[in-house]
């Protein structure tokens, strides 16, 4: 790989970490805040989850500028946006002013998050293309544990001091202009090429299995969430109070899912991506089945290290689905829709499961999101699934022939390598 190309693989990596530093970093100061600033945990949670209705209601937006005038312009914004949005808590001294710095940093992250998507899905094609989305799930496992740790530590002196790792933007915004490859000359390219679907509405009529596809988007963080929520209460019904016992079930997570990711390449190379993605739903039921009924801190162990397992095949699968079944000139669209989906789960989880927990238990909650997972496996396994044909791929691989719906089992890691421009 030429030094240009690894620079912008870097860039690229390490702004797939900042969605989900956004809301993790403020996490450890968080009830600082609300003792500092004096007010409630409602307000309080505001200041966690504003950037995810910020990038739900701000993605197709985002998707269609990233369509229209390619992704290094807007993803350079992006990224100095979201720096100087999510560090402006250094220097904020009030409630309203922190929650208007955050809608900003919204706005940055979800050009970040389409940005670097497009740009990986672009850049890079077949048995490449397999290692860098193994790369970038583990790249943002381990930045959800790593940038939460640094915000912490720098918190400790004062809760400003945690805001100052949003600014990592800024620096990377900078390398983006340096080593992204300029996409301005395919602009002719955009206007004169195929037919776009012209809108969400219009995508998704146009291509109907995108919506499969949001829905398990939507369904992984509403019922992912659900233990970020939830499973600290979950615990203590079985006796595990210590926040760090507490804290073991994500790390055993995040390290499972860090792995399975760098294996990723490896694993695709001897399955499809249907049976990926039935293999990660079926991981998700087992995990949550262990959480419902387990009364035993291992097994929870257990359940954390399934989740992994599926969360760090289950992303790369999705992403590749969504961003190849439209055209290429609608990609951004797509794949900010798929943004708009999870972020839309993760502020409903505790809405959707909240009152059902308060009227029966946890365990009753988690029980209800296996079945939940359990009913989409039993859906994907009796659906074929057709590995889409892009078309600024042609030469990529299709499970079945095109317009078909038959799954091949042909070997993935046989396909050509080409490396192209974002956008």
């Amino acid at each position: 790989m030429p030094v240009r190309q690894r620079s912008a693989l870097i860039v690229l990596l390490l702004a797939s970490t900042l969605t989900v530093m956004a809301g993790a970093a403020v996490m450890p100061v968080l009830e600082l805040i609300r003792s500092d600033l004096d007010i409630d945990g409602v307000l309080a949670g505001f200041v966690i989850t504003a950037h995810g209705v910020v990038i739900a209601a701000a993605g197709p937006l985002v998707g269609r500028l990233i369509d229209r005038y390619g992704v290094r312009r807007p993803l350079v914004a992006g990224l100095i946006v979201y720096g100087i949005g999510g560090s402006a808590g250094l220097i904020t001294t009030d409630y309203p002013t922190l929650l208007a710095s955050r809608v900003v940093l919204g706005l940055g992250a979800a050009v970040v998050f389409t940005g670097t998507t497009v740009a990986l899905l672009s850049l890079y094609r077949g048995s490449e293309r397999d290692r860098v989305m193994g790369w970038r799930s583990t790249a943002t496992t381990i930045g959800g544990l790593v940038w939460p740790l640094l915000a912490g530590a720098l918190g400790g002196v004062s809760w400003h001091g945690a805001f100052a790792v949003y600014f990592v933007g800024v620096p990377l915004g900078i390398a983006a202009i340096r080593f992204l490859p300029d996409d301005a000359d395919r602009d002719a390219d955009r206007d004169g090429g195929a037919e776009r679907a012209g809108g969400a509405v219009r995508l998704l009529r146009r291509y109907p299995s995108l919506l499969g596809w949001y829905g398990l988007m939507l369904l992984m963080g509403l019922a992912m969430y659900s233990t970020a929520v939830f499973l600290p209460t979950r615990l203590a019904g079985i006796g595990v109070h210590s926040p760090l016992l507490v804290s073991l079930f994500m790390v055993a997570s995040s390290l499972v899912a860090a792995v399975s990711g760098l294996l990723y390449a490896r694993i695709r190379g001897r399955a499809g991506l249907g049976a990926l993605l039935r293999f990660s739903l079926a991981c998700w039921t087992v995990g949550f089945v262990l959480l419902a009924v387990t009364g035993v801190y291992p097994l929870v162990l257990v359940a954390g290290a399934v989740f992994g397992l599926g969360n760090g095949l289950l992303l790369p699968v999705l992403t590749v689905l969504i961003g190849d079944t439209p055209s290429v000139h609608d990609r951004g669209t797509a794949t900010s829709l798929s943004g708009t989906a999870m972020f839309v789960g993760q502020f409903a989880s505790p809405l959707v499961f909240g009152p059902l927990i308060e009227a029966t238990s946890v365990a009753t909650g988690f029980a209800v999101a296996a079945v939940l997972c359990g009913a989409a496996f039993v859906v994907l396994a009796a659906t074929p699934i057709r590995t889409p044909r892009n078309e600024s791929d042609p030469e990529s691989e299709v499970d079945g022939e095109p317009g078909s719906d038959a799954e091949s089992e042909s070997e993935p890691g046989s396909r050509p390598e080409r490396a192209g421009r974002p956008g």
